[in-house]
């Protein structure tokens, strides 16, 4: 019996940008042609922008990768939340939009509050 050749992607195909990702770039020029700066906005008499609420990624593929140790305890602490959210909350969620979700509300709440942020005070009593 003849082998059987397996049609693979070419390297192009495997390293081009996604649709997201090219979006994400477009949306990322804009805002750099038009930088806004909270003293502009105090020469004209207007109230400085808001920043945006900072909103964790969610449910996308993810393009950059970081790995993080952590004790056993924590893991297992985390693998508790996780199961709490389903069983109590009715949210099936895995570990890493877990993780993403806490390090949104914990950046959120540093730009917020700086010092008086609990992500300051925690390391300061490090």
């Amino acid at each position: 019996m003849a082998a059987r050749r397996v049609s693979l992607p070419s390297a192009d195909d495997l390293f081009r940008p996604t649709k997201a990702e090219q979006a994400a770039g477009e949306q990322a020029k804009a805002v750099r042609a038009v930088p806004a700066t909270s003293d502009d906005a105090a020469d004209r008499g207007e109230q400085p922008a808001k920043a945006a609420p900072r909103r964790p990624s969610g449910r996308v593929r993810h393009d950059e990768k970081m790995t993080v140790y952590v004790t056993s305890e924590e893991l297992l602490e985390l693998e508790h939340a996780r199961l709490a959210l389903r069983s109590r909350h009715g949210m099936a969620v895995d570990r890493g939009r877990l993780v993403r979700e806490a390090i949104a509300i914990v950046l959120a709440d540093l730009e917020a509050h700086a010092e008086q942020s609990a992500l300051v005070r925690r390391l300061a009593d490090g």
